[in-house]
């Protein structure tokens, strides 16, 4: 039995969300699997602004499936979309790739080296894998399948019956001025922000209009090259008999689109067909969807004057930006993916990015130092939920994230501090004896006992400081002490090493280092060592710290001293410290 759904004012956006689609449903179909869909074009790198298109909809999916109604997550791979350029700096692929331009995805060579039969399976097997790991439960359609199997046929020759008054609802928006396109962004590719809305490369496709024998919304591929620069030269309703020439090879032939499987639905009538064809309830839609004349906004009137069907509700979501990606793979042309992110860090964060965020707020996703601090802000929540100090939208958030409808993701049986296990892994190198040597003494009283306790957060942690760390900023502690630097020393800059020797012993651990290297200059300064900072100890513990940087890796600045001591370990500190 469905569970009534709560008051919209006390619940969060997807609850909302939620609450208006099973109203829809139970309106439009009552009884029926409610239906959500997202579209994706395996054109090149799926990346992470087209997985706001998948994860809008499975969040408000995932949640109806809680409330015990029976969901249906339609993901439309866009495989019969024509193959439009070759991308820039895609592995194996040059410029001999350009011969296949108005082919479907799916008559296209994969890059050269794929395991993948055709361009459209490869680049959509890593978001299958990503989506997998991610918990996303989708029912996925091939439209290379539908329209070459005839499954649309009914629609298609509905669509060439109605072609003069689909042309007429066109034709009101193709005399408004075409909305302004967002300007390019300048920014350079660390902060690049990822358009969503590029989830289907089918949104710039023309809407069928231009032919000299009239408006047809259907194109044929041609039976010759392939290629989808096909004008159709007459249509004939009764025998349904389409003449076409195809102005790239000469080609053109006369077919019965009766029997005809080989050509698509122009975009703007493909869209709105497949909602009704499908009961489609909510697709939420990028902002190039959703602008005055757009897709989005024409197949609402095409949807209920030609097909009898309902525009789906469709929130606009918004961009993904992006921030560092220091050594993201040239082959990608600097572009991230799902697959991407989920090297650097667990499904449940990323899924809590989309999650906590309205789809019309822009939110970035962090490959560079910022990671440690979403890691932070991720944890910290994890104790508030923990200790039930959480407000009810985070903890809803929280929720999303960690588990589905299914059950809960797999998550790190000790989730230590990703910027700790960065920090260690990046002095250590991954050498697994130390790395578990160093994290067994951070609590000695609850000392870590299998690396396998810390993972994958410990694996996520290492990908980041292997992948996206440049190498002049990686750690390297000194083999020999600074002697230059030692002797340079005065009495009070030696002292104070010297406290910091004695206490190694008895506070040997990673908050008994911490009290330790922010004591040493209260005490210094004759202070008690829990007395509060002011703006000069500030000063002399930034000076203090500064100094043991240089001393044991040569630069002003690195991991987080407790964590750095630990790392290198006691008799080594001693040894560059002058001892």
């Amino acid at each position: 039995m469905p569970i009534v759904a709560q008051s919209s004012t006390e619940t969060d956006w997807v609850s909302r969300f939620a609450d208006e689609v099973i109203a829809d449903s139970e309106r439009r179909a009552p009884g029926k699997p409610v239906v959500v869909a997202s579209g994706l074009s395996p054109s090149g790198p799926i990346h992470l602004g087209n997985l706001r298109e998948v994860m809008t909809p499975h969040l408000v999916a995932d949640e109806i499936r809680r409330r015990g109604y029976e969901v249906r997550h339609l993901i439309s791979w866009d495989d019969y979309d024509r193959y439009r350029k070759v991308p820039a700096g895609v592995e194996g692929v040059d410029d001999s790739w350009g011969e296949y331009i108005g082919k479907p995805l799916t008559s296209v060579p994969a890059p050269a080296g794929s395991a993948y039969p055709d361009w459209a399976a490869h680049f959509k097997a890593a978001m299958v894998d990503a989506l997998a790991e991610l918990g996303v439960e989708y029912d996925g359609i091939s439209q290379t399948e539908q329209y070459t199997t005839g499954v649309y046929r009914e629609q298609i020759l509905h669509a060439m019956r109605n072609r003069a008054k689909i042309d007429a609802i066109l034709d009101q928006y193709r005399t408004k001025k075409a909305p302004a396109k967002p300007q390019k962004s300048q920014k350079p590719v660390e902060e690049a922000e990822l358009e969503a809305a590029e989830g289907s490369g089918a949104a710039a496709e023309d809407d069928g209009s231009g032919g000299t024998a009239g408006y047809f919304p259907y194109k044929p591929y041609c039976g010759q090259c392939g290629k989808d620069l096909t004008t159709v030269t007459s249509y004939d309703d009764d025998t349904t008999e389409l003449a076409y020439v195809c102005t790239a090879c000469g080609f053109g032939e006369t077919v019965r689109l009766s029997e005809f499987n080989r050509g698509k639905l122009v975009w703007k009538v493909d869209w709105p067909m497949r909602w009704a064809y499908e009961g489609v309830i909510f697709e939420p839609s990028g902002v190039d969807h959703s602008s005055p004349g757009s897709s989005f906004v024409v197949g609402g009137q095409i949807v209920r004057e030609i097909f009898d069907g309902v525009q789906p509700i469709g929130p606009m979501y918004a961009f993904v930006g992006i921030s560092g990606m220091a050594k993201m793979s040239s082959s990608r042309g600097g572009v991230p993916t799902p697959a991407d992110a989920l090297k650097i860090m667990e499904a449940p964060l990323l899924r809590w990015l989309y999650a906590r965020r309205r789809p019309n707020q822009s939110f970035k996703i962090a490959f560079d130092q910022e990671i440690q601090r979403l890691y932070d802000e991720w944890d910290k929540l994890e104790s508030k939920v923990a200790d039930g100090s959480v407000l009810p939208a985070d903890a809803a958030a929280y929720s999303r994230a960690a588990r589905t409808a299914a059950g809960e993701l797999p998550r790190t049986p000790r989730p230590l501090p990703y910027r700790t296990l960065a920090s260690v892994v990046d002095i250590t190198a991954g050498a697994e004896e130390q790395t578990l040597r160093i994290l067994s003494e951070l609590d000695p009283a609850n000392p870590l006992n299998s690396l396998d306790e810390a993972r994958p957060r410990l694996d996520r942690a290492e990908n980041w400081i292997t992948t996206q760390v440049p190498a002049d900023q990686r750690t390297l502690v000194r083999e020999e002490p600074d002697t230059e630097l030692l002797g340079s020393l005065d009495d009070q800059g030696r002292e104070s090493l010297r406290r910091l020797m004695e206490g190694l012993d008895t506070h040997w651990s990673l908050d008994g280092l911490t009290t330790l290297v922010y004591g040493v200059p209260k005490v210094m300064a004759g202070l008690e060592p829990d007395a509060k900072p002011t703006p000069e100890l500030k000063v002399a513990q930034r000076t203090f710290f500064a100094l043991l940087y240089r001393l044991l890796v040569s630069r002003e600045t690195g991991p987080r001293l407790p964590t750095l001591l630990l790392a290198v370990g006691a008799d080594r500190v001693r040894k560059l410290l002058g001892a």
